[in-house]
């Protein structure tokens, strides 16, 4: 007899028992590529396009399109017998982190790669949008993670596929389930795009919200704003002063957040703590981040306070503080990551920047009030890019606690 679950949260409505089967239950078709990604294209030309679908291709999201397209194969039946049809759906074979399983676009012509399995399912046992979920939830993850072998790279076989095992329940409860995931990874995608849109918008205003090389006004201005910009130094506008040694004072308990590239690379997602305030920070001043390794991304960032008697400065972190007529957002934003700051990075060895690296940095600096006018625009715009970043982080914890409650 087969063995009966229910899962820890379900819609109103259902209350019958889920039943297990092994997947070869559920699949009425499943069939893998021979294909690497130096397929052939000679003798067999087809009246579609053709794109091979590759491992590296699949995503949570769906299909990611490579851009190798062929017209021409040399294997006319092995092509046609891995072509993905209407109503199937392709699954990785690179267990655990490959087995992703997507529903392509069918008004293309797809062929497997060897990396992947065609698989069509009984309709009067599984709904596709069910079993796209039930695939990503903990219970199944945990069950491939197991045949893997703690091997992050191991390929299955259609045999084993077979024999994985999936609870399912009535059509009509796979269905709201499907339809529950389905909506909410298009809110996911939403908020995806607003983010990387908000992102697009932000490269675009750095770009012509400051003058370029030689020139002393930038492309676009706010309204009300003339006359050219002056060139300062960093001594000009702010002071200098490093940040100290906190290794020994690290409490996981501390009072004060200790800044140190870590912190500032990741937008405060990673602290440490301490009980002591060795280098307070204030309100309004810059933390930058002098050292790096190779090609780092943390070189030459800025974290602008936003609250006193809340941060010690670590050592290799430069503390900024703007002078009176200097608006911190215009500040914090035109060194962050400035090209001058990067030009010291070789790519070889670590970079760190002397003092004399800093205070040497020069730009072009509007009047105060035109500083104010861009810095509170790019606080607005981060601000916003915030939002959507932790509105997307949100979606993801949601669907991920949904995906371990809603199945067995």
């Amino acid at each position: 007899m087969n063995k009966q679950k229910v899962p820890k949260l379900r819609f109103k409505g259902f209350s019958d028992d889920w039943e297990q089967r092994k997947l070869s239950d559920t699949i009425v078709d499943i069939a893998d590529g021979p294909f690497g990604s130096n397929l052939k294209t000679e003798h067999y030309t087809d009246e579609k396009e053709a794109r091979i679908i590759q491992l590296s291709n699949l995503s949570d999201y769906g299909w990611q399109e490579a851009n190798t397209r062929y017209t021409t194969f040399e294997h006319a039946k092995e092509i046609r017998r891995c072509i993905v049809n209407e109503g199937e759906l392709v699954m990785g074979k690179m267990m655990p982190a490959g087995m992703t399983i997507i529903r392509p676009n069918t008004e293309k012509m797809y062929v497997l790669s060897s990396d992947c399995v065609r698989i069509k399912l009984d309709k009067n046992v599984a709904i596709d949008d069910f079993f796209l979920y039930t695939t990503k939830s903990e219970t199944f993850l945990n069950q491939v993670n197991n045949d893997s072998q703690g091997s992050t790279r191991v390929r299955t076989s259609i045999s084993k596929i077979r024999e994985m095992d999936i609870a399912t329940p009535s059509l009509e409860e796979q269905a709201k389930i499907g339809e529950y995931f389905t909506n909410l990874d298009h809110l996911i995608t939403l908020h995806q795009r607003k983010l990387e849109k908000l992102k697009i918008i932000k490269k675009s205003m750095l770009e012509n919200c400051f003058p370029k090389n030689g020139e002393k006004i930038p492309k676009f201005r706010f309204d009300g704003f003339s006359g050219d910009w002056e060139q300062r130094k960093l001594g000009d506008v702010a002071k200098y002063r490093n940040g100290k040694a906190h290794e020994n004072d690290i409490d996981d308990n501390g009072k004060y957040i200790v800044v140190n590239s870590k912190f500032v690379s990741t937008d405060g997602e990673v602290k440490k703590y301490s009980n002591t305030q060795i280098e307070p920070l204030m309100k309004d001043e810059i933390a930058f981040v002098l050292s790096d390794v190779p090609n780092g991304r943390a070189i030459a960032r800025t974290f602008l306070v936003d609250e006193s008697d809340k941060y010690t400065l670590n050592q290799r972190i430069a503390g900024i503080t703007p002078l009176e007529k200097t608006y911190p957002y215009f500040l914090h934003i035109l060194m962050n990551r400035n090209r001058y700051f990067l030009s010291f990075d070789d790519g070889a060895k670590q970079t760190n920047l002397s003092v004399a690296d800093v205070m040497n940095f020069e730009e072009m600096y509007p009047a105060y009030d035109e500083q104010k006018k861009i810095g509170d625009f790019f606080n607005n715009l981060d601000n916003l890019i915030t939002l959507h970043q932790r509105k997307l982080e949100k979606l993801k914890v949601i669907k991920k606690s949904m995906l371990e409650s809603m199945f067995v």
